[in-house]
Protein backbone atom coordinates (compact mmCIF):
# COMPACT_ATOMS: atom_id res chain seq x y z
CA UNK A 1 0.00 0.00 0.00
CA UNK A 2 1.14 3.57 -0.73
CA UNK A 3 1.81 6.00 1.76
CA UNK A 4 -0.52 8.58 0.63
CA UNK A 5 -3.29 6.28 0.24
CA UNK A 6 -3.05 4.72 3.74
CA UNK A 7 -5.11 6.67 6.35
CA UNK A 8 -3.93 8.14 9.80
CA UNK A 9 -4.07 4.87 11.99
CA UNK A 10 -2.62 2.76 9.02
CA UNK A 11 -0.01 4.97 9.70
CA UNK A 12 0.24 4.49 13.39
CA UNK A 13 2.55 1.12 13.20
CA UNK A 14 5.31 2.78 10.83
CA UNK A 15 5.27 5.85 13.18
CA UNK A 16 5.84 3.60 16.22
CA UNK A 17 8.70 2.03 13.89
CA UNK A 18 10.44 5.22 13.21
CA UNK A 19 10.46 6.47 16.79
CA UNK A 20 12.46 3.18 17.52
CA UNK A 21 14.78 2.93 14.56
CA UNK A 22 15.21 6.54 13.86
CA UNK A 23 14.57 8.47 17.18
CA UNK A 24 15.73 5.50 19.18
CA UNK A 25 13.09 6.12 22.35
CA UNK A 26 12.99 3.64 25.07
CA UNK A 27 10.65 0.75 25.01
CA UNK A 28 8.73 2.75 27.35
CA UNK A 29 8.37 5.84 25.83
CA UNK A 30 7.23 3.80 22.54
CA UNK A 31 4.46 1.65 24.80
CA UNK A 32 3.41 5.57 26.10
CA UNK A 33 3.07 7.04 22.49
CA UNK A 34 1.09 4.03 21.28
CA UNK A 35 -1.19 4.26 24.23
CA UNK A 36 -1.53 8.23 24.23
CA UNK A 37 -2.54 7.43 20.35
CA UNK A 38 -4.63 4.82 21.09
CA UNK A 39 -7.29 7.20 22.43
CA UNK A 40 -6.96 9.57 19.13
CA UNK A 41 -8.14 6.55 17.48
CA UNK A 42 -10.83 6.10 19.76
CA UNK A 43 -11.92 9.71 18.88
CA UNK A 44 -11.95 9.13 15.25
CA UNK A 45 -13.49 5.50 15.61
CA UNK A 46 -16.46 7.95 17.98
CA UNK A 47 -16.79 10.57 15.15
CA UNK A 48 -16.43 8.24 12.21
CA UNK A 49 -13.36 9.80 10.88
CA UNK A 50 -11.13 6.39 10.96
CA UNK A 51 -11.01 7.17 6.59
CA UNK A 52 -9.09 10.38 7.61
CA UNK A 53 -5.73 10.47 5.65
CA UNK A 54 -3.04 12.51 6.32
CA UNK A 55 -3.61 15.33 4.48
CA UNK A 56 -7.13 15.38 5.21
CA UNK A 57 -6.63 16.50 8.90
CA UNK A 58 -7.26 19.72 9.59
CA UNK A 59 -7.13 22.40 12.74
CA UNK A 60 -11.18 21.87 13.54
CA UNK A 61 -10.32 18.34 13.89
CA UNK A 62 -7.83 19.24 16.07
CA UNK A 63 -9.90 21.37 18.19
CA UNK A 64 -12.65 18.89 18.75
CA UNK A 65 -9.93 16.12 19.66
CA UNK A 66 -8.39 19.06 22.42
CA UNK A 67 -12.28 19.15 23.74
CA UNK A 68 -12.77 15.98 23.80
CA UNK A 69 -9.62 15.27 25.83
CA UNK A 70 -10.87 18.52 28.28
CA UNK A 71 -14.14 16.70 28.71
CA UNK A 72 -12.16 13.02 29.12
CA UNK A 73 -12.19 11.49 33.19
CA UNK A 74 -9.26 9.39 34.31
CA UNK A 75 -10.14 5.89 34.62
CA UNK A 76 -8.81 5.66 37.86
CA UNK A 77 -9.85 9.09 40.00
CA UNK A 78 -13.21 9.15 37.56
CA UNK A 79 -11.89 13.05 37.88
CA UNK A 80 -11.37 14.92 34.47
CA UNK A 81 -8.09 14.70 32.78
CA UNK A 82 -5.47 16.93 34.21
CA UNK A 83 -3.88 19.41 32.06
CA UNK A 84 -0.75 18.04 32.12
CA UNK A 85 -2.10 14.36 31.05
CA UNK A 86 -4.28 16.20 28.15
CA UNK A 87 -0.61 17.06 27.14
CA UNK A 88 0.75 14.22 26.91
CA UNK A 89 -1.60 12.92 24.16
CA UNK A 90 -1.24 16.12 22.39
CA UNK A 91 2.29 15.87 22.36
CA UNK A 92 1.81 11.96 20.74
CA UNK A 93 -0.16 12.93 18.13
CA UNK A 94 2.27 16.05 17.61
CA UNK A 95 4.91 13.25 17.19
CA UNK A 96 2.79 11.35 14.66
CA UNK A 97 2.36 14.81 12.63
CA UNK A 98 6.16 15.44 12.78
CA UNK A 99 6.54 11.57 11.21
CA UNK A 100 4.74 12.78 8.29
CA UNK A 101 7.02 15.58 7.82
CA UNK A 102 9.98 13.49 8.05
CA UNK A 103 8.65 11.17 5.47
CA UNK A 104 7.28 13.88 2.96
CA UNK A 105 3.68 13.47 3.95
CA UNK A 106 1.55 15.70 3.33
CA UNK A 107 -0.42 16.63 6.81
CA UNK A 108 -0.85 19.69 9.54
CA UNK A 109 2.27 20.95 10.92
CA UNK A 110 3.05 19.76 14.37
CA UNK A 111 2.71 22.85 15.44
CA UNK A 112 -1.06 23.92 15.07
CA UNK A 113 -1.62 21.61 17.82
CA UNK A 114 -1.22 23.83 20.53
CA UNK A 115 -1.37 22.52 24.48
CA UNK A 116 -3.54 23.16 27.35
CA UNK A 117 -2.65 26.23 29.27
CA UNK A 118 -1.29 24.97 32.57
CA UNK A 119 -0.32 26.98 35.79
CA UNK A 120 3.34 28.29 35.41
CA UNK A 121 4.10 27.84 39.18
CA UNK A 122 4.03 23.60 39.47
CA UNK A 123 4.29 23.28 43.26
CA UNK A 124 6.33 20.49 44.11
CA UNK A 125 5.32 18.19 47.25
CA UNK A 126 8.63 16.69 49.82
CA UNK A 127 8.48 15.71 52.73
CA UNK A 128 10.77 16.95 55.08
CA UNK A 129 13.40 14.92 57.23
CA UNK A 130 11.78 14.43 59.98
CA UNK A 131 8.63 12.67 57.60
CA UNK A 132 11.43 11.05 56.06
CA UNK A 133 12.62 9.61 59.17
CA UNK A 134 9.30 8.38 59.99
CA UNK A 135 8.23 7.12 56.78
CA UNK A 136 11.47 4.95 56.85
CA UNK A 137 10.62 3.45 60.52
CA UNK A 138 7.00 2.53 59.41
CA UNK A 139 7.87 -0.98 57.80
CA UNK A 140 8.39 -4.07 59.85
CA UNK A 141 11.95 -5.49 59.17
CA UNK A 142 11.69 -8.70 61.05
CA UNK A 143 9.76 -10.29 57.55
CA UNK A 144 11.74 -10.12 54.30
CA UNK A 145 8.63 -8.11 53.03
CA UNK A 146 9.45 -5.59 55.47
CA UNK A 147 13.03 -5.77 55.29
CA UNK A 148 12.47 -5.18 51.37
CA UNK A 149 10.17 -2.27 51.69
CA UNK A 150 12.39 -0.63 53.62
CA UNK A 151 15.30 -0.86 51.59
CA UNK A 152 13.18 0.28 48.71
CA UNK A 153 12.52 3.58 50.28
CA UNK A 154 16.03 3.95 51.41
CA UNK A 155 17.38 3.92 47.81
CA UNK A 156 14.60 5.93 46.44
CA UNK A 157 15.50 8.70 48.95
CA UNK A 158 19.30 8.13 48.78
CA UNK A 159 19.43 8.08 44.77
CA UNK A 160 16.52 10.09 43.61
CA UNK A 161 15.80 7.28 40.98
CA UNK A 162 12.70 7.78 38.76
CA UNK A 163 10.27 4.37 40.02
CA UNK A 164 11.09 3.36 36.61
CA UNK A 165 14.82 2.79 36.97
CA UNK A 166 13.97 1.47 40.17
CA UNK A 167 12.11 -1.29 39.24
CA UNK A 168 14.81 -1.59 36.23
CA UNK A 169 17.53 -2.46 38.76
CA UNK A 170 19.07 -5.93 38.47
CA UNK A 171 20.71 -8.23 41.05
CA UNK A 172 24.29 -7.97 39.14
CA UNK A 173 24.26 -4.74 39.48
CA UNK A 174 25.04 -5.05 42.90
CA UNK A 175 28.21 -6.73 43.50
CA UNK A 176 28.95 -8.15 46.92
CA UNK A 177 32.66 -6.82 46.76
CA UNK A 178 31.26 -3.03 45.93
CA UNK A 179 28.76 -2.77 49.07
CA UNK A 180 30.79 -0.17 50.71
CA UNK A 181 29.95 3.11 52.37
CA UNK A 182 30.79 4.83 48.74
CA UNK A 183 29.10 3.07 46.39
CA UNK A 184 28.10 4.38 42.96
CA UNK A 185 26.31 2.62 40.22
CA UNK A 186 25.87 3.42 36.61
CA UNK A 187 22.56 3.29 35.72
CA UNK A 188 20.55 4.20 32.15
CA UNK A 189 17.85 6.82 32.96
CA UNK A 190 15.02 8.60 30.79
CA UNK A 191 15.87 9.31 27.44
CA UNK A 192 18.62 6.41 27.38
CA UNK A 193 20.89 8.25 29.17
CA UNK A 194 23.53 6.82 31.33
CA UNK A 195 24.12 8.35 34.57
CA UNK A 196 25.83 7.52 37.47
CA UNK A 197 23.67 7.20 40.72
CA UNK A 198 25.36 7.23 44.63
CA UNK A 199 23.71 5.46 47.65
CA UNK A 200 24.84 6.51 51.19
CA UNK A 201 26.29 4.87 53.97
CA UNK A 202 22.91 3.82 55.92
CA UNK A 203 21.19 2.63 51.85
CA UNK A 204 24.31 0.41 51.80
CA UNK A 205 23.41 -0.87 54.59
CA UNK A 206 20.18 -1.43 54.36
CA UNK A 207 20.98 -2.75 51.09
CA UNK A 208 23.53 -5.22 52.51
CA UNK A 209 20.70 -6.79 54.75
CA UNK A 210 18.23 -7.30 52.12
CA UNK A 211 20.51 -9.46 49.79
CA UNK A 212 21.72 -11.54 52.63
CA UNK A 213 17.70 -12.27 52.92
CA UNK A 214 17.26 -12.49 48.94
CA UNK A 215 19.80 -14.36 47.86
CA UNK A 216 18.85 -16.97 50.37
CA UNK A 217 15.40 -17.51 48.11
CA UNK A 218 17.01 -17.23 44.77
CA UNK A 219 18.65 -20.33 43.44
CA UNK A 220 21.81 -19.32 41.72
CA UNK A 221 20.61 -20.89 37.90
CA UNK A 222 18.01 -17.86 38.23
CA UNK A 223 20.65 -15.08 39.19
CA UNK A 224 21.53 -14.11 35.37
CA UNK A 225 19.02 -11.74 35.06
CA UNK A 226 17.29 -11.45 38.50
CA UNK A 227 15.87 -7.73 39.63
CA UNK A 228 16.92 -6.85 42.65
CA UNK A 229 13.43 -6.20 44.25
CA UNK A 230 11.62 -9.67 43.81
CA UNK A 231 7.96 -10.06 44.11
CA UNK A 232 7.49 -12.33 46.41
CA UNK A 233 4.58 -13.66 45.76
CA UNK A 234 5.49 -14.72 42.67
CA UNK A 235 5.74 -18.46 42.39
CA UNK A 236 8.62 -19.50 44.33
CA UNK A 237 11.73 -20.22 43.15
CA UNK A 238 10.64 -17.47 39.55
CA UNK A 239 10.26 -14.23 41.60
CA UNK A 240 9.19 -11.93 39.24
CA UNK A 241 10.18 -7.75 39.16
CA UNK A 242 8.04 -5.57 41.16
CA UNK A 243 6.17 -3.17 39.02
CA UNK A 244 5.84 0.41 38.96
CA UNK A 245 2.74 -0.20 40.54
CA UNK A 246 3.27 -2.36 43.38
CA UNK A 247 6.33 0.42 44.34
CA UNK A 248 3.28 3.28 44.29
CA UNK A 249 1.71 1.20 46.43
CA UNK A 250 4.52 0.16 49.09
CA UNK A 251 5.05 3.53 49.39
CA UNK A 252 1.25 4.90 49.58
CA UNK A 253 1.00 2.02 52.46
CA UNK A 254 4.07 3.27 55.04
CA UNK A 255 3.30 6.88 54.31
CA UNK A 256 -0.51 6.30 55.46
CA UNK A 257 0.93 4.22 58.41
CA UNK A 258 3.33 6.69 59.17
CA UNK A 259 0.89 9.57 59.55
CA UNK A 260 2.10 11.25 55.97
CA UNK A 261 0.00 12.94 53.16
CA UNK A 262 -2.16 10.07 50.93
CA UNK A 263 -0.17 11.99 47.97
CA UNK A 264 2.88 10.50 48.91
CA UNK A 265 4.45 8.93 45.84
CA UNK A 266 7.33 7.54 44.49
CA UNK A 267 8.23 11.26 43.31
CA UNK A 268 7.67 12.40 46.41
CA UNK A 269 10.82 10.77 47.80
CA UNK A 270 12.80 11.99 44.55
CA UNK A 271 11.49 15.35 45.17
CA UNK A 272 12.66 15.23 48.84
CA UNK A 273 16.20 13.69 47.50
CA UNK A 274 16.34 17.01 45.48
CA UNK A 275 15.72 19.20 47.95
CA UNK A 276 17.60 18.11 50.78
CA UNK A 277 20.21 18.56 48.63
CA UNK A 278 20.07 21.86 47.39
CA UNK A 279 19.22 22.61 51.48
CA UNK A 280 22.83 21.13 52.44
CA UNK A 281 24.73 23.71 49.56
CA UNK A 282 24.33 21.78 46.07
CA UNK A 283 23.98 23.98 43.49
CA UNK A 284 21.26 23.70 40.88
CA UNK A 285 22.96 22.19 37.96
CA UNK A 286 24.69 19.67 40.44
CA UNK A 287 21.12 18.83 41.19
CA UNK A 288 20.22 18.10 37.50
CA UNK A 289 23.14 15.98 37.18
CA UNK A 290 21.64 13.28 40.17
CA UNK A 291 18.45 13.74 39.09
CA UNK A 292 18.98 13.28 35.14
CA UNK A 293 17.39 16.09 34.14
CA UNK A 294 18.38 16.91 30.31
CA UNK A 295 17.48 20.61 30.75
CA UNK A 296 18.24 22.75 34.02
CA UNK A 297 14.46 24.37 32.89
CA UNK A 298 13.20 20.88 34.12
CA UNK A 299 15.19 21.31 37.77
CA UNK A 300 14.02 24.68 38.02
CA UNK A 301 11.08 23.56 39.87
CA UNK A 302 13.23 23.73 43.07
CA UNK A 303 12.59 27.34 43.41
CA UNK A 304 11.38 26.90 46.74
CA UNK A 305 14.65 25.91 47.91
CA UNK A 306 17.37 28.82 45.98
CA UNK A 307 15.00 31.44 46.16
CA UNK A 308 14.65 30.89 50.18
CA UNK A 309 18.66 30.29 49.88
CA UNK A 310 19.35 33.39 47.86
CA UNK A 311 17.31 35.29 50.31
CA UNK A 312 18.88 34.21 53.19
CA UNK A 313 22.24 34.44 51.37
CA UNK A 314 21.26 38.33 50.18
CA UNK A 315 20.66 39.06 54.15
CA UNK A 316 23.55 37.00 55.37
CA UNK A 317 26.15 38.53 53.27
CA UNK A 318 25.10 42.21 51.60
CA UNK A 319 26.49 45.09 52.90
CA UNK A 320 23.69 47.28 52.54
CA UNK A 321 22.03 46.04 55.73
CA UNK A 322 24.92 47.16 57.59
CA UNK A 323 24.92 50.72 56.62
CA UNK A 324 23.38 53.33 58.84
CA UNK A 325 20.51 54.98 57.91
Amino acid sequence: MQESSKTIIEHIPDFLDWIDVEKGLSNKTQENYDRFLRKFVHWMESNNLTHLKPHQIDSEHIWQYRVFLARSTDRQTKQPLKKTTQNYYLIALRALLNFFAARDIKSLPAEKVELAKQKKDKKVDFLKLEQIAKLLQAPNTSSFIGLRDRTIIEVLFSTGLRISELVSLDRKQFKDSQLNEAMEISIVGKGSYPRTIYLSERAVSWLKRYLEARDRLIQPEKEADSPLFINFRAPKNNHGRLSARSIENIVKKYALMAGLPPSTTPHTLRHSFATDLLNQGADLRTVQEFLGHQNISTTQIYTHVTNKRLRDLHRRFHGGSKLND
